[in-house]
C-alpha cells in the first residue's frame, strides 16, 4: 500500500474530517495544487471550489471557500472559513442562492454589491459542482 498524507479540515465552527488519504487536490487563490505523502513544506490561500482527496482509490469531495493549506510533516491541514462534505451540500438552497445572486448581478444600481454577488454566486455553483462530482464518484450518499 502507499505511504498515505494526513488530511485534517476545519472551519471556526467545527472539524468536518480528519484521516489518512493518498491524494489531496485542493482549490488555491493562483490555481489548484496536489499533495501526496512526503510532499514539502507548503503554505497557499485557497480559493473557492472543490477540494478533493483519494482514499482507497474512491475520490471523495468537499466544498471550501476561503481560508489556508498547510502542509508539513506528512499532513495537511486545511484552515477553511466555509467547508462543506458534499453529502452535507443541499443543492436545492445552493440553486436558490445561484438564483438570488443572479438576479443580483442583472440589476444595473449602484445599492448592489456586485463583488459580492459574484462571490455568492461562485460559491453556489461550486457547491452544486462539488454535490454532482461526488455522486457521479459514487461516494455521495443521498
Amino acid at each position: 500500500m502507499a505511504e498515505q498524507i494526513q488530511l485534517e479540515i476545519v472551519t471556526p465552527d467545527r472539524k468536518v474530517m480528519s484521516q489518512p488519504v493518498d491524494y489531496v487536490g485542493a482549490p488555491g487563490i493562483e490555481g489548484e495544487f496536489g499533495i501526496m505523502a512526503n510532499h514539502v513544506p507548503f503554505l497557499s490561500a485557497l480559493g473557492i471550489g472543490n477540494l478533493y482527496f483519494k482514499e482507497q482509490g474512491r475520490y471523495h469531495y468537499v466544498f471550501v471557500a476561503g481560508g489556508f493549506a498547510e502542509v508539513s510533516s506528512n499532513k495537511v491541514t486545511i484552515l477553511a472559513e466555509i467547508a462543506e462534505l458534499a453529502a452535507e451540500i443541499d443543492v436545492e438552497r445552493a440553486k436558490r442562492s445561484r438564483e438570488r445572486a443572479e438576479e443580483r448581478l442583472r440589476i444595473q444600481k449602484e445599492e448592489v454589491d456586485f463583488a459580492r454577488a459574484r462571490a455568492q454566486l461562485q460559491r453556489a455553483m461550486a457547491r452544486m459542482r462539488c454535490r454532482s462530482s461526488a455522486e457521479s464518484a459514487g461516494t455521495c450518499s443521498i
